[in-house]
């Protein structure tokens, strides 16, 4: 007897063979129970995910002799005939190779007979979307007008390219891609049926690979099994499908999260030899760094389609990297595809872009840079017996630290009684813990009032960081701390800086002078605010070309010439 694939001979013949799909089956059913059968039906959706089966399935149901109702019998000579698809009522036409005018012109002169011997005359038009906008347009009275014993049924995979006056003349129903752990059982059940061995995790990879196609999954299997025999190991589903081993992609990840750049130039040249396609690995390299952020943001959502193994691998390495930087990374993956996808030599752009993402660890994240500016202005004030830290009560608030009506120049004061007499400055030494970027903007800024549950603060004196909150996700962080530190539901409310401090006339005038000065007018103006924040000057400043140097600079750089040509 001739050999049958697997994709042929386990394609499902009733309703309830079919997997995935139950929103479908469910309402093509109870339309058949019902009587309720509309003259047209539209199945779009991806590839091998059972659309035509459903076709055929439902041509039988409304057609079978012996079976109940939404149940085809597959022994009458309607379902045998269907099923061999030698029906002379039931057609199937394929869009892509009769997709003319002339074409749906013959279809409509023979829809006007009768059917031979079944109940309805069907039509399945496979991929319709091929059909050109003449055929449609022929199509379109007869479609919607049809004679009674007429179905049409059309099949597509891009269903945005059927024209609305078709669409709206059909009942649509969009198939769902299969879910991994259905495709699994099912592979499972043809092991068993067929004698193979074959682990779980084998089939996994086969499942993942078939990205929701039951067709695909079952086809791959196939090719498998024909090189592999009745007993099927992991290796040979790597090797013969050529799919990037799960190792290759830990070993990458693992070297680039500890900066490892001779581990990752290593493990290039093992891709190369290996044959794998670069581009292909670099998909996977992406896929991995989104299951690493995914292991952290949602660890039990269940969205990671992986053995329990790999499962706690991927949560350790996570854990390692941390969340910013995987996020550094994979914004770093993203970008640099493009690059990769019209490269020449894509080796060497892999190779660089690892190299980077193992580097990417020296680089400071925004709040470490405001950590290290912050322990930079503690040392460089910290002598000084003037200032005071942040958070203090000063001596010119003339009232308590407790006290927020104190004075107007008064900086920090107790928010309100809230039993145990909580202060802004308890505020600010629990936030220090959790968050010291946080900390060092607010230490620097006012709290105004506490009314309700509402807490005003106003912001501080350096532009640098006063917009510092303006980010909703730190707006929000901010709101979380006060909620936990005051336990009550607490809205943050922050109001721009109405009164500057006070500040000796010498040094506002040596201020403006400088800001003033030809030297500082060109510098941007994030440099300028830093200047101010540090109470520093440009010592000097290095000419970018002899263009641009002075009379005098000009003849002492002459002058030098000279003597060094001499």
């Amino acid at each position: 007897m001739t050999y049958q694939v697997l994709a042929r001979k386990w394609r499902p013949q009733v309703f309830e063979d079919v997997i995935g799909q139950e929103h479908i089956t469910q309402t093509l059913t109870n339309a058949i129970n019902t009587g309720r059968l509309a003259h047209a039906y539209l199945f779009s959706g991806s590839r091998g995910i059972g659309k035509t089966s459903v076709a055929r399935i439902f041509a039988k149901a409304i057609n079978c002799e012996q079976g109940e109702p939404g149940v085809p019998c597959n022994k009458c000579r309607s379902c045998t005939e269907i099923t061999e698809g030698t029906s002379v009522d039931v057609q199937e036409i394929d869009g892509a190779s009769n997709r003319g005018i002339d074409e749906i012109r013959e279809l409509r002169e023979g829809i006007k007979y009768m059917p031979s011997s079944s109940r309805y005359r069907i039509y399945i038009i496979d991929e319709v979307h091929m059909l050109t906008l003449q055929a449609f347009n022929a199509l379109l009275k007869t479609l919607e007008e049809p004679p009674a014993h007429v179905k049409f049924i059309f099949a597509t995979t891009e269903a945005h390219k059927v024209p609305a006056t078709i669409l709206s003349r059909c009942q649509r129903f969009d198939f769902k891609r299969i879910p991994l752990a259905q495709i699994v059982s099912h592979l499972e059940k043809i092991a068993r049926d067929e004698g193979v061995e074959i682990t779980s995790s084998g089939l996994s990879i086969i499942a993942r690979e078939a990205e929701g196609s039951m067709r695909d999954a079952e086809s791959l299997m196939d090719q498998v099994i024909s090189f592999s025999g009745n007993r099927v190991e992991e290796k040979d589903i790597t090797d013969i499908l050529g799919i990037i081993d799960r190792d290759i992609l830990f070993e990458s990840s693992a070297a680039i999260i500890d900066g490892a750049a001779d581990r990752c130039l290593e493990i290039v040249e093992k891709i190369y030899n290996s044959g794998y396609d670069i581009k292909e690995f670099y998909g996977a390299l992406m896929e991995q760094f989104r299951n690493l952020l995914i292991s952290l943001i949602a660890p039990e959502k269940h969205l990671l389609d992986m053995s329990e193994t790999d499962r706690q691998e991927i949560a350790r390495m996570a854990a390692k990297a941390g969340e910013h930087k995987l996020h550094l990374l994979l914004n770093f993956l993203i970008n640099r595809e493009e690059d990769l996808r019209f490269a020449s030599n894509p080796r060497l752009i892999l190779e660089t872009t690892m190299i980077r993402l193992a580097s990417l660890g020296d680089y400071l994240s925004f709040e470490e840079i405001l950590n290290r500016l912050t322990a930079l202005e503690k040392r460089l004030t910290g002598p000084l017996g003037d200032r005071y830290e942040a958070g203090s009560a000063r001596p010119s608030d003339g009232g308590t630290p407790g006290d927020t009506k104190g004075s107007e120049g008064g900086g920090h004061g107790r928010p309100r009684d809230r039993g145990k007499r909580k202060t802004w400055d308890d505020f600010l030494a629990f936030i220090s813990k959790r968050n010291r970027a946080a900390h060092s903007i607010l230490k620097e800024w006012r709290l105004v009032d506490f009314t309700g549950n509402t807490l005003e603060i106003e912001r501080g004196d350096q532009s640098f960081s006063s917009r510092y909150f303006d980010d909703r996700e730190r707006y929000e962080q901010l709101t979380g701390y006060c909620r936990e530190f005051f336990q009550e539901d607490i809205q943050v409310k922050i109001t721009g800086n109405r009164r500057a401090p006070a500040q000796p006339e010498k040094e506002q005038e040596k201020k403006i002078l400088r800001r003033g000065s030809s030297a500082d007018s060109g510098l941007p103006q994030t440099a300028r605010d830093l200047l101010d924040l540090f109470d520093g000057k440009i010592v000097k400043n290095a000419p970018s070309s002899p263009g641009k140097l002075g009379p005098g600079e000009m003849k002492n750089q002459r002058r030098k010439t000279d003597e060094r040509d001499a």
